[in-house]
């Protein structure tokens, strides 16, 4: 199947063919044509199968196909659970709309917003954002929504995850009644049903893979070691097997910044990437990584999501998630397009509970090693009371900093007060 036969237009086939794609993926294949009918579409997509074309494409040859509006009002709103992911989709939208008259920006949080809202003034046909920054340069008058014909939520899963189920009803509510609707999400929990229900009209729904399977191309393989070697093994993985990129995700900010820390000390060039960094710091680190001046990105889930990182050859868990749905999301990131890759998961004794969750959801076992001189030798009791008497030993830093700082602010009180009295 070719993207002609899809019925996409021939200044959308000269923007395809430039970008160096020639057939569609099975996600492009069932979602472009039934979206080109103006159905609504509920999508279950993995990152890395073509989703964002797979809504783009369609998007603009609608856009274009009807008459432009005066001013160029909002008409097509893309919403993304993150910055990356909405810096990502924006890259597409221009790349596939650089032959046709369509304008689009993005806007999202953590950068100014001066140049955004003077963007917006100007008008744009495509917005792409993120919840929180919408809403607030709307509340502020900076665009209106009442002329918007699409609205997609991509990714739709994390923003739920992310706590973004009030902000999207909110920005529901500012949307004309008519209007066509998409929702790509990964996995299907009910809280994706209720909300797809709460505001598709009759949908049709696509698949790209069964829901909840990884990539084909992924060979998936468990390291068990003790907790305290974790960051021992990594360096001798990445070394020892000559790896130059490396993503590694982590549980907490910290833990990225530490483990960063640590792989620069065995003088493997890494960089951190987490919600406590800038939006600047974000978008070097990442542009260092892919263009290879970084040879490891270590990550945690919420910043990773959505990163286009093309053919990745190595993903590390260096902590396993919690959630068995993030496993499946953090090890989509490699094999894509095609290409193969290789996920790997560092796991303690603490950690063994995940991985039986893991598997019941994949309905599969995860083959598991364990390498020389990296042996468990810790049992789960003694790494609970370690964990334990860590929390406990931080809470009573952060107790005693907090009676020093109220002991600090009761002498300033009582010296303000006798200068008062003289």
């Amino acid at each position: 199947m070719s993207f002609k036969s899809l019925g996409l237009s021939d200044a959308l086939l000269k923007a395809i063919s430039e970008k160096g794609y020639d057939t569609p993926t099975p996600i492009q294949q069932k979602a472009i044509p039934k979206i080109l009918e103006g159905r609504d579409v509920l999508a279950s997509a993995q990152t890395g199968t073509g989703k964002t074309a797979g809504f783009t494409l369609p998007m603009l040859q609608k856009l274009t196909g009807a008459q432009r509006m005066h001013k160029r009002p909002v008409r097509a709103l893309v919403l993304t659970p993150t910055r990356e992911l909405a810096a990502q989709v924006l890259e597409d939208v221009k790349t596939y709309s650089k032959h046709v008259d369509i304008r689009s920006t993005v806007i999202f949080g953590g950068v100014n917003a001066n140049p955004q809202i003077r963007t917006l003034r100007q008008g744009v046909d495509i917005l792409v954002a993120t919840p929180g920054r919408l809403l607030d340069l709307h509340s502020q008058g900076v665009f209106s929504l009442k002329n918007v014909e699409f609205l997609v939520l991509d990714e739709a899963d994390r923003m739920l995850d992310m706590g973004f189920a009030r902000d999207i009803n909110k920005i529901l509510a500012l949307l004309p009644k008519r209007r066509q609707n998409l929702l790509f999400s990964a996995t299907f929990s009910k809280e994706i049903k209720k909300l797809a229900g709460s505001f598709l009209n009759n949908p049709v729904m696509v698949e790209a893979a069964p829901e909840n399977t990884t990539a084909e191309k992924v060979d998936q393989l468990i390291y068990k070691t003790n907790k305290s070697s974790k960051t021992a093994l990594v360096i001798k993985l990445i070394s020892e097997g000559d790896w130059q990129q490396v993503l590694i995700f982590t549980r907490t900010k910290h833990g990225a910044n530490r483990l960063a820390q640590k792989l620069d000390k065995a003088k493997i060039t890494s960089a951190a990437i987490h919600g406590n960094k800038s939006q600047g710091a974000r978008t070097k680190a990442l542009a260092n990584f892919k263009s290879g001046k970084v040879r490891v990105l270590v990550a945690t889930d919420i910043a990773a999501r959505g990163l286009d990182i093309p053919l990745l050859p190595h993903v590390i868990n260096y902590e396993l998630p919690n959630i068995p749905e993030d496993y499946v999301h953090r090890i989509g990131r490699t094999g894509r397009a095609g290409a193969s890759g290789q996920a790997i998961s560092i796991v303690s004794v603490d950690e063994f509970e995940y991985v039986q969750g893991i598997e019941k959801l994949l309905g599969e076992r995860l083959n598991q090693e364990t390498l020389e001189g990296f042996e468990v030798t810790e049992n789960l009791q003694d790494v609970l009371d370690k964990k334990a008497a860590n929390k406990a030993a931080n809470q009573r830093g952060r107790q005693n900093a907090g009676n020093k700082n109220k002991t600090k602010s009761s002498s300033g009180s009582r010296r303000n007060s006798r200068r008062n009295n003289r």
